[in-house]
């Protein structure tokens, strides 16, 4: 479990590294519009999203889990050089399809592993732990990218030649990680995503992807953060310390969340997840000042620490031990959907309504899933 957290944590530091500047390097040295940066970040998330489902799948059938993991890190540590030498929006987009297909590749059999791994009774613990691990590396990343963009005088393709470093120790470490033997693991699926193996999931999980849904619709891609926040008036090389700020917050909450996910209704942590995300939505719609941004960013990585994991929970507590890879590979590419709609939706609002649109929208979409989740959650933990 601690081998796969730092394996995350690796991955992340360098792709976000990469993703702290991406949408700023689009935006103002590329020149593309705030809409095109919504549509490649949600098509590019809805990839990994649809990716999982057959890889979620493909981890069932083999009834082994490992293999596709390693084979998703690696890929996406392959397309590390290609941000640094792009010089066109062609390959930018091309590198970042190809990252997020990694992505996809390694999404759903880990979580699956890390489901055989987990004593029920620990499960919350042990999803947030590796989503605690994952995003330090995710507030590590950005928080290089800081230092690095005052040392090579704000190159940003400079910048992303040191994303291979962590990359490429990410794919090493992962092939020390032991695999369980046990007869659970070793049951295949033949047919996992045939009629009959899907109706097997069970109604409580078909619950949990509707909420998944509508939840997803309610939180857009951490890039308007970053141009809400450079919009604000934050200088180019403090950027990256949009995510910084959101990941810390988001790392900090995970692990405790997790745990106390265990103790109680998971349903309970999930709706304290949306109240944080309705306030930070509503801080940053009404916020013109560095500092209310920078409140709006902490509760918002708030939300993901007390949200995440415990879906990822969820889904390992409502669907069959041998089903787990197809089971998040599904959830996955009902959440990818719903963010591909949400960033074009964020994207078409900041062009036409500005920030404030964007943010009040991101507002009521969470007050309706906070809505949703009080009427369905008896329904999803049974």
């Amino acid at each position: 479990m601690w081998a796969l957290g730092f394996v995350s944590l690796l991955m992340d530091v360098s792709s976000e590294l990469i993703h702290a500047l991406l949408p700023v390097y689009l935006v103002t040295v590329l020149g593309t519009s705030m809409m095109t940066v919504g549509a490649i970040e949600g098509i590019a998330e809805a990839t990994a999203s649809i990716t999982r489902v057959f890889s979620g799948a493909l981890s069932d059938w083999l009834g082994r889990r490992k293999g596709l993991v390693i084979l998703g890190y690696a890929l996406a540590a392959i397309t590390k050089p290609v941000f640094a030498l792009a010089t066109s929006v062609g390959w930018l987009v091309t590198a970042r399809f190809v990252d997020r297909i990694g992505k996809g590749i390694r999404g759903a059999p880990r979580d699956a592993l890390i489901a055989d791994l987990s004593p029920p009774e620990m499960r919350g613990a042990s999803f947030g732990l590796r989503q605690s691990l994952d995003t330090t590396g995710a507030f590590l990343g950005p928080l290089l990218a800081i230092g690095l963009m005052w040392t090579t005088s704000n190159d940003i393709p400079k910048v992303f030649w040191f994303a291979v470093i962590p990359a490429t120790l990410a794919v090493l470490l992962v092939l020390g990680v032991r695999e369980p033997t046990g007869p659970t693991q070793r049951q295949r699926i033949k047919a996992p995503l045939s009629r009959q193996e899907l109706r097997r999931l069970g109604r409580r999980f078909r619950w949990l992807v509707a909420f998944a849904f509508v939840f997803t619709l309610a939180r857009f891609s951490e890039a308007f953060l970053i141009l809400k926040a450079e919009a604000s008036g934050l200088a180019l090389m403090l950027v990256p310390g949009v995510l910084v700020l959101m990941n810390l917050a988001y790392a900090l909450a995970a692990y405790p969340a997790g745990i106390l996910s265990d103790r109680s209704d998971r349903t309970d942590t999930l709706a304290v997840g949306l109240v944080l995300l309705l306030t930070a939505d509503l801080v940053l719609a009404f916020s013109s000042s560095l500092t209310g941004v920078a409140a709006g960013i902490l509760l918002w990585g708030l939300h993901m620490g007390f949200t995440q994991g415990v879906v990822a929970s969820l889904v390992a507590d409502t669907a069959p031990a041998n089903l787990r890879g197809t089971a998040y590979g599904v959830i996955n590419l009902i959440m990818g959907i719903a963010l591909l709609a949400a960033s074009l939706l964020a994207g078409v609002l900041w062009d036409w309504a500005g920030a404030s649109g964007t943010f009040l929208t991101g507002a009521a979409l969470a007050l309706i899933s906070l809505t949703g989740l009080m009427l369905v959650r008896r329904r999803i933990f049974a």
